[in-house]
């Protein structure tokens, strides 16, 4: 039985409205996928881009060295492959580009299998007042609960 590990970016949800979510795989080396089930991963100020080849890069997540590694270990903060379908790339490459959206990771997470996968959302950015919007709705929602438990 595998230990499932989900690694979240809850910055993404109160920075961004996503529109549409992705499955991808990622591309480890040596001792990443031994941090990651050990939960010492955070993909907060991570995002994604496209490299000349049209590939998908997650840059800037966060790996912590593995305790237990050699000098085989892997570096902290470098750029891994996403693997998706063609036709997943390039309708996301073609929105980034014309509709001016951005891809933000939003969870890490291993499968039944072990394998690792991020679930990574194409997004559009949220304004100040959106943001304030979105408080005032969690406050009232929480106060409504609050209500609702004292009264049952």
């Amino acid at each position: 039985m595998v230990k499932t590990v989900n690694i979240l970016n809850k910055r993404a949800k109160f920075d961004y409205e996503v529109l549409e979510t992705y499955t991808a795989g990622v591309v480890l080396t040596g001792t990443e996928i031994k941090s990651i089930r050990v939960g010492k991963a955070n993909i907060t100020e991570s995002f994604c881009e496209f490299n000349e080849g049209n590939e998908l890069f997650a840059i800037n997540t966060y790996i912590e060295e593995y305790a237990f590694g050699n000098q085989f270990n892997h570096k902290a903060r470098n750029e891994r492959k996403l693997l998706l379908n063609k036709r997943e790339l390039k309708s996301l490459a073609k929105s980034v580009q014309t509709k001016g959206l951005t891809i933000v990771p939003l969870k890490l997470h291993t499968n039944e299998k072990g394998l690792a996968k991020l679930d990574i959302g194409l997004c559009r950015g949220k304004k100040t007042y959106d943001k304030r919007e979105s408080l005032k709705e969690q406050d009232t929602k929480r106060d409504l609960d609050r209500i609702k438990k004292a009264y049952n």
